[in-house]
């Protein structure tokens, strides 16, 4: 497998601000916020609390002349750094470490961020589309959309940043489209989509196919999948700090 270092990959992301305003790396700051949104830091007060709480992991492997970054840094750093150059260094950088494991569960779903907004410039809140690793129990992209139902137009695209061959990949109803479907196909993956009833023809066709086995006895070929946790957060943490950063 190719190098999965941190540096390898966001390394040449130039830094935007002004040399004066430079108390800490780029990479301090982009190592420090990506590990705590790995282990679930969900704004820019929790990447700081992060920092702080590993603090001596940190110091083992960042400089933090000036110690860990404020919130407001952490704030500043992604308000002016390029969100495109930013996507393309992280999945380059989440795919090599995805290939460490064949036969992936890759959940696609979109989630709105929490306290993203800023009313003082009319910033509306930042609305994303995520990729989960089941086997690697970690984001392996991520893309940013305007809202819910553009997460249609989004996924086709993120998916084609992505090399999901012999993977399985999972959606909710609203991305269940032919379009996304064949795509998947293409790709060299399968695919488990939630049916509703914005596919009223698809939806009607299983309904019907479910009420026949009940009343037969479900004398029909059937499977199931059943996975175990990774286990506690604390193991999670660890598992990604150690192995993956």
């Amino acid at each position: 497998m190719s190098s999965t270092s941190f540096v390898d990959y966001f390394g040449e992301l130039p830094d935007p601000r002004m040399d004066r305003q430079k108390r800490h790396s780029l990479m301090d700051v982009l190592f420090i916020s990506v590990c705590a949104v790995i282990c679930g830091a969900t704004s820019f007060v929790d990447m700081e609390d992060f920092g702080n709480a590993k603090l001596d992991w940190f110091s083992e492997r960042l400089e933090l002349a000036n110690g860990i970054p404020s919130h407001d840094t952490f704030r500043r750093v992604f308000s002016l750094v390029d969100s495109v150059q930013f996507e393309q260094c992280f999945i380059g950088w989440t795919r090599e470490i995805s290939r460490a494991v064949d036969e992936d569960i890759i959940a696609f779903d979109g989630k709105t961020l929490r306290r993203s907004f800023d009313r003082a410039t009319g910033l509306g809140a930042i609305h994303v589309l995520n990729a989960w690793s089941n086997a690697n129990d970690f984001c392996v992209g991520q893309i940013k959309v305007d809202g819910k139902s553009n997460e249609i137009t989004a996924m086709p695209k993120l998916m084609a940043l992505m090399d999901i061959r012999g993977c399985v990949i999972t959606a909710d109803a609203l991305n269940c489209q032919k379009e996304i479907a064949s795509q998947i196909i293409e790709q060299g993956a399968d695919y488990v989509l939630a049916v509703k009833c914005n596919q009223p023809s698809l939806h009607e066709d299983i309904k019907l196919f479910f009420e026949d086995a009940i009343s037969e006895g479900f004398d029909v070929p059937a499977g199931f999948y059943e996975s175990e946790p990774l286990g506690s957060r604390t193991d999670r943490e660890k598992a990604v700090l150690e192995c993956w950063c």
